[in-house]
């Protein structure tokens, strides 16, 4: 009857890593900068697990006897995706990077998008943030219909389009032939996502009917090799078009944090055994890809008032580990994400003892310690990436 709960705090970084100037990062530490921008954070509920232990953060103090085993994670993918970053937690490291298009797409891609959606025309074409490019062609959109097509500095294809303008099905149906039709062969970009929007020129909001549709993973992934051994795999957020279903038996969309933290707690309660991986996307939707390092800093604050009611609703032999995906400093001028270390904050059951991981040398360690937690052969680990760490959770409870 075990019970195993990732939870990725999406874009919460911990600090450039080593080649962050490869990237256009230098100096961006996400939890670090945001807490100083706001004169410092109260977080005394992640501050007992020992998220203070891991860096220095600026009203978070180390603690002498921290509850969780922390550290640090170095992603070795080639990238600061989302889909590398939660590959690499599954136990797959990217080493070829996703195609990224920094002065837009070429031509003939979006002749070729063109023709086989039937769409006279499009709008952008260009790196852009998500609000501000609505904002800027909004409502040309809504005078010709021509979707806006734009991409980030991650290997995306973006497509906004207003729900009253164009019915969000076909919104779905352009993303899936972007996908199979389109972004193939070199273009093959991680994601292509569905950005509807809502409103009026100078009031445009983006809704919750977003939708990823991202590429298979090459080979198979922790959820797999779960699910192929017959336990349970639950998903919480966006997770499951990360891996575009693979592996995932059950999921959850939810809109924001709260319904993801609430999700949380309901399934604590309800699940008997499994896995569950969840996503909580409200630090790099909302307030990372925004520069909102006050709305940043709120959403960890809502987080952290949560933890007390995640941990009492643990089981004896329960695994939970806190992790992020990449970081998204608001606090530096770009709009994107940040190449930086991952959070490790991970608990065996609801009374711990904590101790320092160290900086280890993949976000597929937490593959290999779901792997064991869950007792997968050795042979099925093997395929898997990482180091496994789940010997420090056993010698802390012993």
């Amino acid at each position: 009857m075990k019970r195993c709960f990732l939870i990725v705090l999406d874009g919460v970084g911990l600090g450039e890593l080593p080649d962050a100037d490869r990237y256009g990062d230098p100096g961006s530490a996400t939890l670090a900068n945001v807490s100083e921008a706001v004169g410092g954070m109260s977080l005394p509920n992640m501050e007992k697990l020992g998220l203070g232990n891991i860096i220095p953060i600026k009203g978070v103090s180390p603690v002498s006897k921290p509850l969780a085993v922390y550290g640090k994670l170095q992603e070795q993918s080639a990238g600061k995706d989302s889909t590398t970053g939660h590959w690499e937690l599954a136990g797959i490291i990217t080493s070829k990077p996703f195609p990224v298009y920094p002065d837009g797409f070429p031509e003939s891609i979006i002749r070729s998008f063109i023709d086989r959606t039937g769409c006279q025309s499009i709008l952008g074409n260009v790196p852009a943030s998500g609000t501000e490019i609505i904002a800027r062609l909004g409502k040309q959109h809504l005078e010709t219909g021509y979707p806006i097509v734009y991409t980030s500095a991650d290997s995306v294809f973006q497509i906004a389009t207003h729900e009253h303008s164009i019915p969000l099905e076909r919104l779905y149906e352009w993303c899936q032939i972007a996908r199979n039709e389109v972004m193939i062969n070199e273009h093959e970009v991680s994601r292509v996502i569905a950005r509807p929007f809502v409103g009026k020129p100078d009031a445009f909001e983006r809704t919750v009917n977003r939708k990823d549709f991202s590429i298979e993973p090459k080979r198979k992934t922790i959820l797999d090799h779960l699910t192929d051994s017959g336990i349970k795999t639950m998903t919480i957020g966006k997770v499951d078009n990360l891996f575009a279903g693979r592996g995932v038996q059950s999921s959850l969309h939810t809109k924001n944090n709260s319904e993801g933290i609430e999700a949380i707690i309901d399934t604590l309660h309800s699940l008997e055994s499994g896995f569950v991986f969840v996503n909580l996307i409200d630090f790099d939707q909302e307030f990372g890809h925004r520069n909102d390092a006050v709305g940043f800093a709120r959403a960890l604050t809502e987080f952290d008032s949560a933890v007390p009611e995640i941990l009492n609703a643990m089981r004896e032999n329960d695994l939970l580990i806190l992790t992020s995906d990449h970081g998204n400093d608001p606090t530096t001028p770009g709009t994107d994400h940040t190449r930086e270390y991952g959070l490790f904050l991970g608990l065996f059951g609801k009374k711990g003892e904590g101790t320092n991981a160290g900086t280890r040398e993949s976000f597929a360690d937490i593959a290999q310690t779901c792997a064991e937690y869950f007792s997968l052969p050795v042979e099925i680990r093997r395929e898997l990436d990482g180091t496994s760490i789940y010997n420090v959770f056993e010698t802390v409870r012993k």
